[in-house]
């Protein structure tokens, strides 16, 4: 639109307290707040889009959305600005930058990078509550390791497909999936393009499975393979997700 400012802004956020990213009806949502911010900041409302629309509970520290303002603004200035109209929502950004008017946020994505924080010990979680997945059993990170690499790829991932999912096709490649143990912290990466609804969960909890003895790494072969929701593990609470990086192929 004739003008308005594009600008792409990098964000992070503590997902406890929304009901995920995308604004729906008076429930507090990321994307609520945020068009609070610019509407108190710039006297217009605007629709802020984001590269993800993380879930309930979900976390970000990578979180990309862009927005149009009338108003020019130093992208510096922006980022203070907005923040100052944050406070107090657990939200921040952490860089603004002038975008390309056709830049979308969404769309132009080429690779979405989520971590899972799970930390096994029997001790209940204080300072990480709301934060990570506590597993008070122990959990054999060698089977979940050998586990993951059997869903890289290109798949039907029908098995780890949200019923509400409204994905046209099951079908991702999944570039990346690591487990690796820190301590009593298992970490996990995804990586790929794209993702189905609750799919990253979905795998975590049939990985932890996994760990826990209840599946062999040929069995989530085989889970995968059946393309059926009812041989998916239990998914994996929404505490220990997060959005850790959106890349783009060129800066727009």
């Amino acid at each position: 639109m004739c003008g308005l400012n594009r600008f792409k802004l990098t964000l992070e956020y503590d997902g406890a307290p929304f009901q995920g990213w995308q604004r729906l009806g008076e429930a507090p949502s990321v994307q609520g707040v945020l068009e609070q911010a610019v509407l108190a900041l710039s006297g217009a409302r605007a629709d802020v889009v984001g590269a993800g629309r993380t879930d309930s509970g979900v976390h970000a520290r990578g979180q990309v959305a862009h927005v149009d303002i009338a108003k020019p603004f130093a992208p510096q200035r922006l980022c203070d600005a907005l923040n100052a109209h944050l406070r107090p929502h657990p939200v921040a950004v952490l860089k603004a930058e002038i975008a390309a008017t056709d830049f979308h946020a969404r769309f132009d994505a080429v690779r979405r990078v989520y971590h899972y924080r799970i930390i096994n010990r029997r001790a209940p979680l204080a300072i990480e509550r709301d934060l990570a997945w506590r597993v008070p059993r122990p959990l054999d990170e060698a089977v979940m390791v050998e586990a993951a690499q059997r869903l890289v790829g290109a798949h039907d991932f029908t098995t780890f497909r949200d019923s509400k999912c409204q994905a046209k096709s099951p079908t991702k490649t999944l570039d990346v999936a690591s487990v690796a143990r820190d301590g009593d912290e298992l970490h996990f990466v995804f990586e790929a393009r794209s993702f189905l609804h609750r799919q990253v969960r979905s795998m975590v909890g049939t990985l932890v499975e996994a760990g826990l003895g209840k599946m062999s790494a040929e069995d989530v072969e085989d889970a995968l393979a059946a393309r059926d929701r009812s041989r998916c593990g239990p998914v994996a609470p929404a505490d220990g997700l997060y959005l850790m990086r959106v890349d783009y192929c060129v800066a727009k």
